[in-house]
């Protein structure tokens, strides 16, 4: 019986460490753009496929395990994660195996995205995943490292906003939208709020190898300061397109989520001096991104 105790309560860390390694929760950076790009696009054209959804969803996610497991790598070689316990690289200890593992996961992806190419036969959402592949390469591999720069956040914003959402809307329509990129804005900074978090906890460690995040370059207390800014603009910019008539009254779904815009500022500016204590203020964001954006989405299927 104790054994067993004994066996169990090791055990739990370990898929603990796993569970933070893989990261599942963050896949909804990948969901969402899909989610409420072809929101979008059947709000305003009564379109929806199917078969090109489901396909994009798993090619999405298949691109961004890619992305997960190669800047794992990309940081295995700065230094930057040396102490880092739920990296996967140190957690295999196989930086090759995890290297060709991503490499896997981006050619899966990319047939996903050639097959919706091919069933519209028009290469336009394949350029447009190979920029954010692009964008997804450069902001940690070599020799580039902009996240290195404290870019990461742009870089973000523009692969996972507006266009991971022009590739969504296009592969429904076929067609462009003022209004799908009005909707790329605001996810766009709640994707981008989840990679600014995810510094805080990290930052001496970022100092030390040289990685000018946003929070080595502001300081922890005025990043924390700025933080309900950033939060905010996600409902500002929501008001602003509603009074513009862009988008839909139904969009004030989005407000709903609020109740984690507050508990992340609130964790964040308590313990910013603290990092220790918010290894997981990330996933709040993470919470923040999937509801405001599932909101967002549902909005404009009420309102199409």
């Amino acid at each position: 019986m104790t054994t067993k105790t004994l066996e169990q309560s090791n055990s739990q860390p370990d898929r603990n460490l796993w569970f933070a390694a893989i990261k599942p929760p963050m896949y909804s950076v990948a969901i969402m753009p899909i989610v409420v790009g072809s929101a979008v696009a059947f709000s305003e054209t009564w379109t929806f496929d199917v078969r090109t959804f489901f396909t994009f969803l798993a090619a999405a996610i298949l691109i961004l395990a890619w992305e997960n497991l190669s800047n794992d790598v990309f940081d295995a070689e700065t230094g930057v994660d040396v102490n880092k316990a739920n990296s996967l690289v140190n957690l295999t200890g196989n930086k090759t195996f995890i290297f060709w593992l991503g490499n896997l996961c981006l050619a899966l992806g990319l047939v996903g995205i050639g097959a919706i190419a091919f069933w519209q036969q028009d290469l336009t959402v394949i350029w447009l995943i190979l920029c954010c592949c692009a964008i997804g390469y450069v902001y940690q591999g070599p020799p580039f490292r902009l996240s290195y720069q404290g870019v990461g956040e742009i870089l973000c914003f523009f692969a996972f906003g507006p266009l991971a959402f022009a590739a969504a809307y296009y592969s429904q329509t076929q067609s462009w939208s003022v209004t799908n990129f009005a909707a790329s804005v605001v996810v766009g900074i709640a994707t981008s709020l989840i990679l600014f978090c995810s510094h805080f906890n990290q930052v001496h460690e970022d100092a030390a190898v040289g990685k000018k995040s946003p929070i080595v370059r502001l300081g922890s207390q005025r990043a924390a300061q700025l933080l309900p800014w950033i939060t905010g603009s996600i409902y500002g910019f929501t008001l602003l397109f509603i009074t513009l008539g862009i988008f839909p009254i139904w969009s004030l779904l989005v407000f709903a989520s609020l109740l984690y815009a507050f508990k992340l500022c609130r964790v964040i500016g308590s313990y910013y001096h603290q990092p220790e204590k918010l290894t997981h203020c990330r996933f709040i964001a993470v919470a923040l991104h999937f509801w405001s954006g599932l909101l967002l989405g549902a909005g404009f299927v009420l309102g199409g």
